[in-house]
């Protein structure tokens, strides 16, 4: 059977695409790796639990995962409204927060430009200030409680096990998320 350049065109088209969706799934993998390296660090060296250190990277995966999830909705929503009111992009609002996925300019309070979305896609998060007057993203919803034993005989074979113990914690961290 003889393909067409139109089914070749398509094809490479759809191959591009499974591209793109692959080098961002390797860049959120090596975001949550870091994360939790950094996380397990701070509990080993400074003394934190691993229980709020666990608890935080779950909550950050969540938001992350949850904004990803809405951005078509709210997207497709944000077309549909511009649609029946006239008005063909123009300025979008973040109060809520949102997703910046490909590189975008914002004016900045002084007089510069910013650039958001450069090298992928960024979150905005509203900021809130807490009881002790520092300002930081305000996390919403009941506690979670992670439990995560990793016993080992040393560093070397824990560093082995890393990717494992990733795995095994994201796909945990999935489970909860659907059962929000």
């Amino acid at each position: 059977m003889a393909t067409t350049g139109d089914e070749l065109a398509a094809f490479g088209e759809e191959a591009d695409r499974i591209e793109a969706r692959l080098i961002d799934l390797e860049r959120v993998s090596n975001r949550f790796s870091a994360s939790l390296s950094r996380g397990l660090a701070a509990a080993a060296l400074e003394g934190r639990s691993l229980d709020d250190v666990l608890r935080q990277l779950a909550l950050s995966l969540s938001a992350s995962m949850l904004n990803g999830a809405l951005q078509p909705i709210v997207s497709g929503i944000s077309s549909l409204a511009g649609g029946l009111l006239g008005t063909s992009g123009g300025v979008v609002p973040f109060a809520d927060g949102g997703v910046v996925a490909s590189p975008s300019y914002f004016p900045m309070a002084d007089g510069r430009t910013g650039l958001a979305g450069e090298a992928g896609a960024e979150a905005i998060l509203p900021l809130a200030r807490g009881t002790d007057g520092t300002l930081g993203v305000r996390a919403s919803g009941g506690q979670v409680a992670v439990t995560f034993h990793v016993t080992t005989p040393d560093a070397a074979s824990f560093r082995r096990s890393e990717a494992q113990i990733t795995a095994l914690l994201a796909r945990a961290v999935e489970r909860g998320r659907r059962g929000l």
